[in-house]
């Protein structure tokens, strides 16, 4: 009789624990930063792209751990996808490089060589943009940015 209660007592405890318990917080998921890349001059090389909320890290994303980067081939469908990104505000700096060499080659120390582009179509006068001219608000719903791709030489 003892050992009946004591099943019994197990069951109507483990039935009941789930309404006692404290409900898992809920995961939190980014949302999907989409890149449309246009104006593109040749299919060669690679194209490298950096998302950062770092405004000192912009637009190198060096020494970035938080910075998201993708490569990929020039000759493709030229559609970047920057998967889970918390809210906040974000910068893209786009490199086109041509010669797949990693790095952006200058002619006479200042001028680019390959192309480049920046979220927000940031206009480029005396050196790259300030994250604020380049800056884009990501929400809780999935963003769509076009980014031309530009060349100086």
């Amino acid at each position: 009789m003892q050992n009946r209660f004591w099943r019994l007592s197990a069951l109507i405890i483990s039935a009941a624990l789930p309404l006692f318990a404290v409900p898992a917080a809920p995961q939190a998921h980014g949302v999907e930063v989409v890149v449309e890349i246009t104006d593109m001059r040749n299919t060669r090389g690679t194209v490298l792209a950096c998302l950062t909320n770092e405004a000192e890290r912009f637009p190198s994303c060096r020494d970035d751990a938080h910075s998201q980067r993708l490569s990929v081939p020039a000759n493709g469908a030229l559609v970047l996808r920057f998967r889970d990104v918390t809210p906040g505000t974000y910068a893209i700096a786009l490199l086109h490089d041509e010669n797949d060499n990693g790095r952006a080659d200058r002619a006479f120390s200042m001028i680019p060589r390959e192309g480049f582009g920046f979220s927000r179509d940031a206009p480029v006068r005396m050196g790259p943009p300030s994250f604020d001219a380049a800056a884009i608000s990501v929400g809780a719903s999935a963003l769509h940015q076009t980014i031309k791709m530009r060349y100086m030489l």
